[in-house]
């Protein structure tokens, strides 16, 4: 057993003190140390702790829940020169995210049972992080979409706009059936195609093809984004389907959602890290580094956002973490990759803007551990509470550090964020009740993995997108 002692947790809405004891791969018990305890005076912590193996003083650091994310794209199989599940899922535990939910677009597509199969069997052998992979709908592949086996993917992905990997859908009639006869969470990259063709050759044929980064976001401009999500919107209302609708980037599409209960929606939304921290602004400083589909728009969009996620029209907090070789990332913005890592940093990012006031620490975890979770329908994630599996972050708030090559665990070698300063520092992760990332001390190049350590497939409570 593991003991936590005096950690801040923040749970639930709530931020209190607490001691936690792990007994294998769940939470045994969580004694809150502002109440007495009457049964002898004695917590089940203290109870225990002559058996715990190890005993860890938390004090002045936080206690979060494991972070859940629900969009990566960690290139394994076809794609592991810039990234694999090995190199991704250990930045992820470094960066405090506990599971993730990776994208159909590799090499072969997950397009077919067979494909999503050995995705898990490559997970197993290789994850240190929860692991499950999205299904990937194409214009024909409808009756693969409804095989049994596909129960086990948390999602059916439809690109209803081309990015890496170029799996567009755009047939109306197949559109049409996937949001009326598959009884999934249908999950959505939303650009419109035509709108961006039309603004490429409006561009190219007005100042040449070798364009700079800054006409990236008048190509896939805010009117694709929100020409496809409502499109999108429409279907799901047609059908009552379960929508999910991945990276939102603009002002416009928040009107498309609205800020009822997570369990009373229908239509739900995502904000990624980058839509959240950049804005077109950065472009300038930092050129194809934050080049991602949908495009990082302007200072408005992304204060829109922010303000959508207090409001909660929008639901989900994740990274869509699309690593690329420096060299994919070189060219016009015609040529450069679009995607970039961000798993190690998701969280960081996020506290940092806590810390500048943007948002609470309750929010965070709120959108990226206990949502997640609940969107999904997983089993026994996504909560500090008793019996459930002991995904845990500790978190100093008060540790500057610097991103640097130094620090960086991503297998491309490159991050958006070099150069920048943190204050707060993820110290310990857990994952299934093991410490499986410790930064030993309080130094980015004094750091343990648990390099044995292998994680779980996602298990789900319930299907939680049937139509009917």
């Amino acid at each position: 057993m593991i003991l936590i002692q005096n950690a801040t947790v923040i749970n639930e809405g709530r931020r209190y003190q607490a001691d936690v004891l792990i007994e294998g791969e769940r939470i045994k018990s969580v004694h809150d140390t502002r109440y007495t305890v009457h049964d002898k005076g004695l917590s089940s912590c203290t109870v225990h702790r002559a058996s715990c193996i190890q005993i860890i003083d938390a004090t002045g650091l936080l206690l979060l829940p494991g972070m859940i994310d629900d969009q990566v794209h960690f290139r394994e199989p076809g794609l592991t020169h810039k990234g694999d599940i090995h190199s991704e899922s250990r930045a992820a535990v470094a960066g405090g995210i506990t599971s993730f939910m990776d994208m159909p677009n590799t090499l072969p597509q997950t397009t077919t049972v067979e494909a999503l199969n050995d995705k898990y069997e490559r997970a197993s052998r290789e994850s240190f992080a929860n692991y499950a992979f999205f299904m990937g709908a194409t214009n024909d592949n409808l009756d693969e979409l409804k095989k049994p086996a596909v129960r086990r993917a948390p999602a059916v992905k439809v690109f209803m706009g081309a990015s890496t990997g170029n799996m567009l859908v755009d047939n109306p009639q197949t559109l049409d059936k996937i949001f009326a006869e598959i009884p999934k969470i249908i999950a959505v990259h939303c650009e419109s195609e035509a709108i961006i063709c039309a603004n490429k050759e409006k561009y190219t044929r007005e100042f040449g093809e070798d364009l700079d980064i800054s006409f990236h976001p008048k190509i896939r401009s805010a009117e694709a984004c929100y020409d496809s999500s409502s499109e999108a919107v429409a279907l799901a209302k047609k059908h009552d389907a379960r929508l999910h609708l991945f990276h939102l980037s603009t002002a416009k599409e928040m009107e498309l959602l609205e800020a009822n209960p997570l369990k009373e929606k229908r239509i739900t939304g995502e904000v990624c890290i980058h839509h959240l921290w950049f804005s077109d602004e950065d472009y300038a400083r930092l050129g194809n580094r934050i080049k991602w589909n949908p495009a990082v728009k302007t200072r408005a969009d992304r204060e829109a956002l922010r303000q959508a996620l207090r409001d909660g029209k929008l639901d989900v907090v994740a990274t869509d973490h699309a690593p690329h070789t420096w060299e994919e990332k070189q060219g016009s913005c015609l040529q450069a990759a679009s995607g970039g890592p961000m798993v190690q940093h998701a969280l960081t990012v996020m506290l940092e803007l806590c810390r500048q006031g943007v948002f609470t620490e309750e929010l965070v975890v709120q959108k990226m551990a206990h949502n997640p979770a609940e969107l999904f329908g997983i089993k026994d994630r996504g909560y500090i509470r008793e019996g459930y599996y002991a995904d845990l972050v500790l978190v100093d708030p008060n540790q500057s550090w610097t991103v640097g090559k130094e620090n960086l665990l991503y297998k491309c070698g490159w991050s958006p964020l070099e150069g920048e300063t943190f204050s707060h520092k993820v110290v310990k992760t857990f994952v299934n009740g093991r410490l499986v990332y410790d930064t030993v001390v309080y130094d980015e190049q004094e750091s343990f993995f648990e390099e044995n350590f292998r994680a779980k497939e996602l298990e789900y409570v319930a299907d939680t997108g049937h139509n009917h």
